[in-house]
């Protein structure tokens, strides 16, 4: 275990990194506008398990292997950056009955939970942070490099979800005030879609190593 100095720089640090918004707080912010706080949180869990295999990924060099190899990196940003623009483009082509709120189709919980983990673990800018950020606070001198990397990785997988989880609700109850708006159902659709084609635009062109 690192010493308690570092443990308290890398917590602030994590925690800034965290409330910082990219490309999975927004996946979180725009699946609970679009279908509650349930959503989100559910949503909030499938991308901290995305995140919990980063930590294992990193912790057996499975990261270090994909920034080694310009094609593996290639062929994950691309996959990542074609789901969420397909997940975008699906969104701006169905139609929604606008005339009563609760006829408005609902994605399965499963499925949420299932995207949000192919959102994370496509994304590489999660697999870039824990390779440039986690090792920053690893002392080799004392030993279990492994073990390290995963108990801070841990420490940062439960921090992301007091994070994300505090973004879904606030965003989630933001959305049970609009949804009663028939102006805001007919935006809604549009706002996600354009969240996760961008998100999808931004995954292809940029290598910032920003969540």
């Amino acid at each position: 275990m690192p010493e308690l100095s570092q443990l308290v720089l890398f917590v602030v640090a994590a925690a800034a990194l965290l409330l910082t918004p990219g490309p999975a707080v927004l996946y979180i912010v725009a699946r609970s506008i679009d279908q509650g706080r349930l959503a989100g949180i559910v949503s909030v869990l499938g991308v901290e398990v995305a995140n919990l295999l980063h930590v294992i990924a990193a912790a057996l060099g499975l990261s270090a292997l994909l920034m080694s190899s310009a094609l593996a990196f290639s062929l994950v940003k691309y996959l990542g950056a074609a789901y969420l623009i397909c997940l975008g483009v699906r969104k701006l082509l169905v139609r929604e009955e606008l005339s009563r709120p609760d006829v408005i189709e609902r994605k399965r919980l499963a499925r949420i939970f299932y995207q949000g983990v192919v959102v994370n673990v496509f994304n590489p800018k999660t697999a870039l942070f824990f390779l440039a950020f986690l090792p920053q606070f690893v002392d080799v001198s004392r030993g279990g490099v492994v073990g390290q990397i995963l108990f801070l990785g841990f420490i940062f997988v439960g921090l992301g979800i007091c994070s994300d989880g505090l973004y879904a609700l606030l965003a989630g109850t933001v959305g049970h005030w609009l949804r009663g708006n028939l102006g805001f159902l007919r935006a809604q659709r549009y706002f996600a879609g354009s969240v996760y084609i961008g998100l999808g635009v931004t995954t292809a062109l940029s290598g910032s190593s920003k969540k």
